[in-house]
């Protein structure tokens, strides 16, 4: 009997410490991860770190972005696509002044040309005639029609021819009368002359003392929201705002080319109209002394 209490507190006695042992051992193994889960977890952590940097960049890339994605490659089409729509119709209507005065150009040296060739060939035809008849007869031809000092010519001999059909002796005591009629015939034909050879000229006027300061409205316009732009986005990256101040700037760019071409050549064709002025005046007193010396002789 005393053996078998001896037993059982024996056996008590391991059954307490095996729980004593086991007891550090079951919590090493609740809260200790497994090796697998370890070993998985180690190259996540490791990962995290080396993600961070890569993700910086691309956040401080972003308004070079917005520059180059958006703006592209800067040409002139492509700033004048992504213009404010009020710098555009500036542009628009300084392209389309610009156009105007080539065309204008163009037209008015083939004129001054034909012009030029016309009138030579005609004094050379008025040269040659000997009676007033002659003159009538060349200076109303299909061939002159519409130059002026053929006009000029016609108007002086249709006067004399007038007052020849109105009984007036232009040969005797009329003959000053009919000089002077003739004279202010020939004046109201001359008179008309600069208004007649100055088309076009307005407008290149126009065009070159307005167009600078057209596009230079079309600049400030741009460059004000370009400024308001920075104010709104906080940036003064180049990148971002460089652009819409190129934009702004083209403007300007395009008031020159309209307006340079257009202020060098009216002041070309103001001198070519000045020379032909001139050439009628000589050409009225030719005239003049032409018609005089015919009446004289009773032609």
């Amino acid at each position: 009997m005393l053996d078998i209490k001896k037993t059982n507190i024996l056996l008590a006695m391991a059954g307490a410490a095996v729980l004593m042992a086991g007891t550090p051992v079951l919590a090493q193994d609740a809260t200790t991860p497994a090796p697998a889960e370890a070993a998985a977890a180690a190259p996540a952590d490791a990962a995290a770190p080396a993600a961070t940097p890569e993700a910086a960049p691309a956040a401080e890339a972003t308004p070079a972005q917005v520059g180059g994605e958006s703006h592209g490659k800067l040409t002139p089409a492509r700033m004048f696509m992504d213009a404010d729509i009020v710098v555009k119709v500036v542009m628009i209507g300084l392209l389309l002044a610009s156009v105007f005065t080539w065309v204008i150009l163009l037209i008015k040296l083939f004129e001054f040309g034909s012009l030029n060739r016309a009138t030579d060939r005609f004094l050379e035809s008025f040269r040659q005639t000997r009676t007033i008849a002659d003159m009538r007869r060349v200076a109303t031809s299909e061939e002159f029609e519409g130059n002026p000092l053929a006009d000029m010519a016609a108007a002086a001999t249709d006067e004399v021819e007038l007052s020849r059909q109105a009984g007036l002796s232009v040969t005797g005591d009329h003959r000053d009368s009919a000089l002077m009629r003739a004279q202010a015939a020939v004046s109201a034909v001359q008179s008309g002359l600069a208004k007649r050879l100055s088309g076009g000229q307005q407008f290149m006027a126009s065009t070159g003392s307005t167009a600078p300061f057209i596009g230079l409205f079309g600049t400030v316009y741009g460059v004000m929201n370009s400024f308001i732009g920075i104010a709104n986005t906080n940036t003064t990256n180049l990148a971002v705002v460089a652009p819409g101040i190129a934009e702004a700037l083209l403007a300007t760019g395009i008031g020159l080319f309209a307006a340079i071409p257009a202020v060098i050549f009216y002041n070309y064709f103001n001198t070519r109209i000045a020379a032909y002025g001139t050439r009628s005046d000589g050409f009225n007193a030719e005239l003049m002394n032409a018609v005089s010396r015919n009446l004289d002789k009773g032609a």
